[in-house]
């Protein structure tokens, strides 16, 4: 995202114009080898809680994404099965929204950062119905080969 490090409008809860809550388009590269599949977890770092100083707040979590995948373009978040090919068996999970995939951020507040998290696993992830961020932090554990980590302003 080239926004002067800030989160364009488009992709926030906040919207521009009629545009809002529109996934972000991302690309990595540098795969580690040995990679079997990728993870992906967005957040706001700076959320606060009333009763903790800072609570992150999950945005996006994706699950087996195909290491040969080099990223995802702009309003991919729900369409990986009409996408089809290599989209296919990725799985978005629930953000804390309690809905899966992309809902953008909208705090109270600027100044946050949104981290966007990827990881290199070497295995294949596999979950029930529900992928939650605490599961997937729960089920890399162990099966990290490399991350690569974005932060921008909102």
């Amino acid at each position: 995202m080239d926004n002067q490090g800030r989160m364009p409008r488009k992709y926030t809860g906040d919207g521009q114009g009629a545009k809002k809550d529109i996934s972000p388009p991302l690309e990595w590269y540098d795969v580690p080898d040995g990679t079997k599949s990728l993870a992906l977890v967005v957040q706001d770092i700076d959320a606060p809680d009333p009763s903790e100083p800072l609570v992150p707040w999950t945005h996006w979590v994706i699950v087996n994404i195909p290491p040969s995948l080099k990223g995802f373009p702009e309003g991919f978040s729900g369409k990986e099965e009409e996408m089809g090919g290599e989209f296919s068996g990725i799985k978005e999970g629930h953000n804390d929204y309690k809905v899966p995939g992309w809902r953008g951020p909208k705090p109270p507040t600027t100044g946050h950062r949104i981290e966007f998290k990827l990881y290199a696993l070497d295995d294949m992830l596999h979950f029930g119905n529900k992928v939650t961020k605490d599961k997937l932090v729960e089920a890399v554990e162990g099966h990290v080969v490399g991350e690569a980590e974005l932060v921008v302003m909102y």
